[in-house]
C-alpha cells in the first residue's frame, strides 16, 4: 500500500483524494502544514501532494520545505491559480507535476502508475520529461495545460561538478549584506559602493539621485570624495552629465567623442575626479547618476564591465524606486494615523480574523482599551461582523449606550475591499457621539411646543374673548330689559353665536387632540358630504349657495364619520368664505386602485373663488395661518390632522391663471 501525504490547508483535497483512489492500495494522510517535521517518518511517505496557489512566493517556500523533509519523494502540485514565474520557481525546486483543479481521475491515476513503474525520483526524471529549453514558448512562459510536464535538470559535462564552488557561495553570502539594507536607501547605497569600490578596484565613487522639486540631480551618497565639497554641488538635467544622461540613457566616458566636445561635461568630470558616468534608471526613467573614477592599477574598463555596472545600477534603481515607494506609503500612514487621531469620531478598524487594526483616541474614550474584538460592546461588535461578512454598509445605526456615562451614538461601518470579491478585507467603523445633539433637538421640540402653546393660549383668549364680550354686555342690561322684546330677540341672537363658536373651538381643540381614529365603520361619501355642507352652513349662513356632488353614491370609506364630517365641514367651510356671489361648491368624488392593490377614495372641494396663492397654499394647513381678519385659522389644520389620522393626505395646489381654489384629499 503506497502512503500519499497532502498538505492543505482545508481537508477537501485528502477527502476527494480519499474518495476518488482505491483504499486498497492508497493511504491518505492530512497535514496542514510542515511545522512539526519530526511527527513525520519521511521513509514512509511514497508521494506528497500540496494544495496551494502559485500566485506568491509563499507556495515556493512550502516546496522548499517538502523537498528538504522528503528529498526523495515525488511532489504533485494542485492550483487554482498560478503564474509562470511561480509555476517556473516550483518545478525548479523539484515539483514532478503542477496539476490543475478539480482532481481528474483518470489523469491522477496515469501518473501515479507512471511514478510507481518509472520509481521517478525528483532527481531521476522520467524519459517523458521535457527539456525547459526547446519545449517552453518565448517569453518563459509554460504550456497552459491540465499538466505541465517535469523539467528535466541541465546536465553538465563528465567531470564537472553539479555544485557551486566555496568561492562563489562566499561571494554571494558578502554581497547579499546588501539586501539588509533594503528599506534605507543611504544604508543601501554605501554599502553597494563599498562593495563595488573593493570589486572594480576604484578609489572614488559617487551616486546622484534626482530632485523632483529642483530639477537637478543631488549627491546621495560617495566615497573617497568631499562631503563639504558634494553639499554644494549638483548635476544639471539640462545640460553636462546629467543633460546628456537624460537625453540618451548611456554610459557616458570622459575620454568618449561626446565628453571631449562639451566643456561643461568635462568641467564636471574634473571637479568629481571621474572617468565614468553611468546612468541609474529604474526600467522607464533616469533616477538618478553614478561617476567612477578610474581603476588604481591603471586598468581601463572593459566593455562587460561598463555592461554589468549597467545593469547593477538598474537594480539599485529599482530597489531605490521600492524604498522611495515605501517611504511615501509610510508617510501616508503616518498622515492617515494622526487624521484619524485627531478626528472627534470614533474611529475602528477591523480585518477579516477579526483583528482590531487601529483605533484611535476618540475610540479609547467610547469603548475604553481596544486591545482585542472582544472588548467591543456585543452590538457593536455583531454588526461589524455582519458587515465583514456580507460585505453590505451600514449607516446610522444608533447605538445607547449606557452606565456612568449615557451616550447616543450614530454609527456607520463601511467595507473596503481589496478586490472585487464580495466579501469585505476589513471593515472601517465610525461613531459620532449625538448625546448633546439629541439633547438640543429635544430641546428645540420643546420649545417650540413652547411657542405652540403660547400662540395657542393667545389666540384661544382672543377668540373665546369675542364670544363672551357680547354676552357680557347683554347680562349687564339683563335686569333692565328683560321685558324688551327686541333686546330678547338680540340676546338670544348673541347665545346663538356665541354658542356655536365656542362649540366649534371646543370640536377643532379635541380633534387636534386626537392621534389615531376612536371608531370606524364604513362611510358614504355623498351622505357625509352633505352632512358637512349643512354643517357648515351654520357658521356661515349665507342666503344662496348652491352644492354640487359629482360621483356615484356608491363611493365608500371607512373611518370616523363625526371626525371626517367636520374635516370637510372645514375645508366647505373655507370654500364658503372665499366664494364669490352666487356661491357655488364643487365636490368630486372617486375611487382609484394604486399599484400596489390599495383601494384609495379621492375627493375634491372646488369653490368660485379667486384660489390660493403660492404662499397660502404652502401655509393653509398650518395652524393659525388665517388670511381674513377673524377667526382663529385652525380650520384646515383640524381638516389635515383628522385626515392624517385616517391615513389620507391633504393638498392644497396654487390657483393657475384664471381658476379657482381647490382642496384634493385623498
Amino acid at each position: 500500500m503506497k502512503t500519499i501525504l497532502v498538505i492543505a490547508q482545508t481537508p477537501a483535497l485528502a477527502a476527494a483524494l480519499s474518495t476518488l483512489l482505491d483504499r486498497d492500495q492508497y493511504r491518505i494522510l492530512h497535514e496542514t502544514d510542515l511545522q512539526d517535521e519530526d511527527s513525520i517518518n519521511p521513509a514512509g511517505v511514497d508521494l506528497c501532494v500540496l494544495d496551494a496557489e502559485l500566485t506568491n512566493v509563499q507556495p515556493i517556500r512550502v516546496v522548499e520545505k517538502i523537498r528538504r523533509t522528503f528529498a526523495a519523494c515525488p511532489l504533485i502540485v494542485y492550483t487554482n491559480q498560478a503564474q509562470w514565474e511561480y509555476q517556473e520557481e516550483a518545478y525548479l525546486l523539484g515539483a514532478t507535476h503542477v496539476l490543475n483543479k478539480p482532481v481528474r481521475t483518470k489523469l491522477l491515476t496515469a501518473l501515479l502508475e507512471r511514478l510507481w513503474t518509472t520509481g521517478t525520483t525528483p532527481n531521476q526524471p522520467t524519459t517523458e520529461s521535457i527539456d525547459y529549453a526547446r519545449s517552453t514558448p518565448a517569453g518563459g512562459r509554460l504550456p497552459a495545460t491540465g499538466v505541465t510536464p517535469y523539467i528535466a535538470p541541465q546536465t553538465l559535462p563528465q567531470g564537472e561538478s553539479n555544485h557551486a564552488s566555496p568561492k562563489l557561495l562566499e561571494l554571494f553570502r558578502e554581497h547579499s549584506v546588501i539586501l539588509s539594507h533594503s528599506l534605507s536607501q543611504d544604508a543601501l547605497l554605501k554599502e553597494f559602493l563599498l562593495r563595488v569600490r573593493v570589486i572594480t578596484r576604484v578609489n572614488r565613487a559617487a551616486i546622484f539621485l534626482r530632485n523632483p522639486e529642483t530639477r537637478t540631480l543631488r549627491s546621495a551618497c560617495a566615497v573617497g570624495l568631499s562631503h563639504g565639497f558634494l553639499d554644494q554641488f549638483e548635476l544639471s538635467l539640462k545640460s553636462g552629465i546629467g543633460g546628456f544622461l537624460q537625453r540618451y540613457g548611456r554610459i557616458l566616458r570622459r575620454d568618449g567623442v561626446d565628453a571631449q566636445n562639451d566643456t561643461q561635461i568635462q568641467r564636471e568630470f574634473e571637479l568629481l575626479s571621474g572617468q565614468i558616468a553611468i546612468p541609474i534608471l529604474d526600467r522607464e526613467s533616469l533616477i538618478g547618476v553614478a561617476v567612477f573614477d578610474g581603476r588604481v592599477t591603471g586598468e581601463a574598463y572593459s566593455s562587460d564591465d561598463l555592461a554589468l555596472l549597467f545593469h547593477l545600477l538598474e537594480q539599485i534603481g529599482m530597489a531605490i524606486r521600492n524604498v522611495q515607494l515605501h517611504e511615501d506609503l509610510g508617510t501616508n500612514n503616518r498622515l492617515m494615523t494622526s487624521v484619524l487621531k485627531h478626528l472627534h469620531s470614533a474611529c475602528i478598524v477591523v480585518d477579516r480574523e477579526l483583528r482590531v487594526l487601529h483605533s484611535n483616541e476618540m475610540a479609547a474614550t467610547m469603548f475604553g482599551k481596544l486591545s482585542k474584538f472582544a472588548d467591543l460592546p456585543q452590538n457593536v461588535g455583531s454588526k461589524i461582523f455582519e458587515v465583514l461578512n456580507s460585505g453590505v454598509r451600514v449607516e446610522n445605526f444608533r447605538y445607547e449606550m449606557t452606565g456612568p456615562t449615557r451616550r447616543v451614538l450614530h454609527i456607520n461601518i463601511t467595507p473596503i475591499r481589496k478586490g472585487e470579491s464580495g466579501n469585505a478585507d476589513v471593515a472601517l467603523f465610525v461613531a459620532d457621539d449625538f448625546t448633546q445633539v439629541e439633547r438640543v433637538q429635544l430641546l428645540e421640540v420643546e420649545t417650540a411646543n413652547l411657542r405652540l402653546v403660547k400662540q395657542m393660549a393667545e389666540r384661544l383668549a382672543h377668540e373665546i374673548g369675542n364670544a363672551v364680550v357680547p354676552l357680557s354686555t347683554h347680562q349687564q342690561l339683563l335686569q333692565e330689559q328683560v321685558n324688551d322684546p327686541e333686546f330678547q330677540k338680540s340676546l338670544s341672537s348673541t347665545m346663538e353665536d356665541a354658542v356655536k363658536r365656542v362649540t366649534r373651538l371646543v370640536n377643532q381643540m379635541r380633534f387636534l387632540a386626537q392621534d389615531s381614529v376612536e371608531r370606524s365603520a364604513p362611510i358614504l361619501v355623498k351622505e357625509m358630504i352633505e352632512s358637512a355642507f349643512r354643517e357648515a352652513r351654520i357658521y356661515h349662513p349665507i342666503p344662496s349657495v348652491l352644492l354640487q356632488f359629482e360621483g356615484t353614491g356608491e363611493v365608500t370609506l371607512p373611518g370616523d364619520a363625526k371626525g371626517l364630517q367636520h374635516a370637510f365641514a372645514e375645508i366647505i367651510l373655507n370654500a364658503l368664505q372665499t366664494n364669490s356671489q352666487p356661491c357655488q361648491v364643487q365636490v368630486r368624488a372617486r375611487t382609484e386602485i394604486d399599484a400596489a392593490g390599495s383601494r384609495w377614495a379621492k375627493i375634491e372641494v372646488q369653490d368660485n373663488g379667486t384660489g390660493f396663492t403660492t404662499e397660502s397654499a404652502r401655509k393653509a394647513a398650518e395652524p393659525f395661518f388665517t388670511t381674513r381678519t377673524v377667526g382663529l385659522g385652525l380650520g384646515l389644520a383640524v381638516s389635515s390632522k383628522i385626515i392624517q389620522t385616517h391615513r389620507g393626505t391633504l393638498e392644497i395646489p396654487p390657483a393657475q391663471m384664471g381658476q379657482s381654489g381647490v382642496v384634493r384629499v385623498s
